[in-house]
């Protein structure tokens, strides 16, 4: 993929009657909610795997050991 500058966007944006602005703008809104959306779903993901893991993971550190091996970090 080519490199594309932002005022070599701006100098064909400017070219483009309104009506074709707005499609532009729909685009750009769409591909920034899209990737929104999908960084969302991605943390989501991960937080909900930390929560059902925190249960299983409870059984192995609560205990006095573990907390004596910790305690000097």
């Amino acid at each position: 993929m080519q490199t594309i500058a932002l005022d070599q966007i701006t100098e064909r944006l400017q070219k483009l009657p309104d009506e074709k602005l707005a499609i532009v703008y729909d685009f750009v809104s769409y591909l920034l909610e899209r990737d929104t959306e999908q960084l969302q779903r991605k943390f989501s993901d991960a937080f909900q795997t930390m929560l059902a893991s925190e249960a299983v993971l409870r059984r192995d550190w609560d205990h006095p050991e573990e907390d004596i091996a910790w305690a000097n970090l």
